[in-house]
């Protein structure tokens, strides 16, 4: 079978090289050592609503964090700062600022002050009658974001991360595996194959965004979190999490670990055997480790 490349993926999902973006801040607001504003991303077309989360004392690393699912469309960006069932407290994103990263979450079509652009059904068929998935254009969006952010004063573009839970998890090393000039890849909640998913029913849990035609059968989940490697990775998941049943979740990562096979200290794997669809404290302290040994 042919090999799946990032030419291949982003023929499966319309993305395209080269894309731009400009962050504009709006109106902003102190949050003990974080200031935190929301803005939006300039790139040609309809501006994209973002939050931006700047640390007082920056360390020069940035986070691109993709926002969750969860049925959620009102919070999208808003996670950021106010958190969501699925993650501890204080939200991820401030911890990650706290701790001298600057942080931008784009909100995803169809979420936050996006709802207004139609519903993720909606959004999902319109895509797909032009010959691309609804992860495609989520995908766009994030490297726009990622342009905006590498563009801030203060903040080194070699030294930016993508990060995120459920939703977030699957755009954010999509978007690595797809641009190598992301340094590392943060996901939690979300990886397995989908092949056992849809053998069980499980894979309709997911969204309609989260769609790709001909992936499978050819390729799954774990050819694409494989394309990250060498570069740094964390996958974090819980064996109570209905997305990531062992079934699922234990032959991609074994086949992650193989691409990561002449560099094994690139790969952390958490696997929280108590936890079930959520950030678990294993996971942040494993997180944060990661962080500061991989972006400083």
């Amino acid at each position: 079978m042919p090999a799946c490349t990032r030419d291949a993926l982003r023929c499966l999902t319309g993305c395209a090289t080269g894309l731009t973006g400009t962050w504009h801040g709006a109106c902003s607001w102190p949050i003990g050592t974080v200031t935190a504003c929301d803005g939006w991303i300039e790139h040609g077309s309809l501006p994209i609503p973002a939050r931006l989360l700047r640390p007082d004392t920056p360390n020069g690393a940035a986070i691109l964090y993709a926002h969750a699912h969860g049925n959620r469309y009102d919070i999208g960006k808003a996670e950021l700062t106010e958190g969501r069932p699925a993650l501890l407290d204080p939200p991820l994103g401030l911890h990650l600022a706290q701790r001298g990263y600057t942080v931008l979450c784009p909100d995803m079509p169809g979420f936050g002050a996006r709802q207004d652009e139609g519903s993720e059904s909606a959004l999902s068929k319109a895509a797909l009658w032009h010959g691309r998935p609804l992860l495609g254009l989520m995908l766009d969006d994030l490297a726009r974001a990622q342009a905006a952010l590498a563009g801030l004063d203060g903040v080194d573009s070699s030294r930016i991360g993508v990060l995120g839970i459920s939703m977030g998890a699957t755009l954010a090393y999509w978007h690595a595996a797809i641009d190598p000039s992301v340094a590392a890849c943060i996901h939690l909640c979300a990886f397995a194959r989908m092949a056992p998913l849809i053998a069980t029913g499980a894979h309709d849990l997911h969204g309609p965004y989260m769609t790709v035609p001909g992936l499978l059968p050819g390729h799954d989940m774990d050819d694409v979190a494989a394309l990250v490697a060498p570069r740094p990775q964390i996958v974090c998941a819980g064996l109570k999490d209905p997305l990531t049943p062992p079934e699922a979740l234990e032959p991609a990562l074994s086949a992650l670990r193989q691409a990561y096979a002449q560099q094994p200290a690139a790969l952390t794997t958490i696997v929280d055997p108590e936890s079930g669809h959520r950030e678990s404290p294993a996971m942040r302290a494993a997180m944060s480790a990661f962080l500061t040994q991989v972006l400083g």
